[in-house]
């Protein structure tokens, strides 16, 4: 055997490797529902602070661009939002990787991120003072940092939680949920029809989750403003402990 392959092989042997985190567990449900919380209270706080920017649903700036694109209005942040949660989701999928290279697990350091970036998104909208420029750009920026947030979110799901639902795009989870309950109502074998109600019971909390946080977002807007950013922030500071819960192996640490 070649000694070269013979060290490369024996180097990926002894390479760590990321423990799986179960998405079953009780510290796994109580994260994906602060999550799902988060997510709906940060679009809905920004849809209304900064003049319809939606940061979680991305398809909703691609409506908004395209409308105001051909009524000939300029919005900068809508336009930017897109290219911005790609290159977000690209930069977090290279982060991930990076760690789990390293045999590290990738839910903690991606929470982290997340809250950084809520955090700041707080700081910037809270420092242009009460009057927002939609345009400005000190809020152009904060924006972005809030759509980097929840691109962060859906990533970490799919990376660092394989196997849950995504907690901040409910189009694909009402579709599965209603899809579930008619198999429910109308199915007529007995192993799918348990199937769906497994399915059903998955997802739900994370719809509930999203509306939840839509109306306390919805009511700490209207009362104290951008200040209501406040919220998400503690909440993605909650998940982050949380993460830690969920950790299957305290000695990567």
């Amino acid at each position: 055997m070649n000694t070269g392959t013979a060290g490369t092989v024996s180097a990926e042997a002894q390479r760590p490797t990321p423990s799986a985190v179960s998405v079953e567990s009780r510290e796994v449900h109580a994260l994906l529902a602060v999550l799902s919380v988060t997510a709906g209270c940060t679009d809905i706080i920004s849809f209304l602070g900064l003049n319809g920017l939606f940061t979680a649903h991305i398809t909703g700036n691609l409506v908004i661009l395209a409308a105001h694109f051909f009524s000939g209005e300029s919005q900068i942040a809508p336009m930017l939002s897109v290219p911005v949660f790609v290159v977000a989701i690209v930069l977090t999928r290279l982060l991930a990787s990076s760690l789990e290279l390293r045999g590290w697990d990738s839910l903690e350091p991606l929470l982290l991120l997340q809250f950084l970036l809520l955090a700041g998104f707080l700081a910037l909208c809270v420092g242009a003072g009460p009057r927002i420029d939609p345009n400005g750009t000190v809020e152009i920026i904060a924006g972005m940092l809030g759509v980097s947030a929840m691109a962060v979110q859906n990533a970490l799901v799919q990376i660092s939680l394989k196997g849950a639902p995504p907690t901040a795009a409910m189009t694909g989870n009402f579709t599965l949920f209603a899809m579930s309950v008619g198999e429910i109502l109308v199915g007529s074998d007995a192993a799918d029809i348990a199937e769906a109600r497994k399915r059903a019971a998955h997802i739900l909390p994370a719809i509930l989750g999203f509306a939840v946080g839509c109306g306390l977002g919805a009511a700490y807007e209207t009362a104290i403003g951008l200040w209501s950013l406040a919220l998400p922030v503690s909440l993605s500071l909650i998940a982050f402990f949380i993460g830690f819960a969920a950790a299957p192996d305290p000695r990567r640490r």
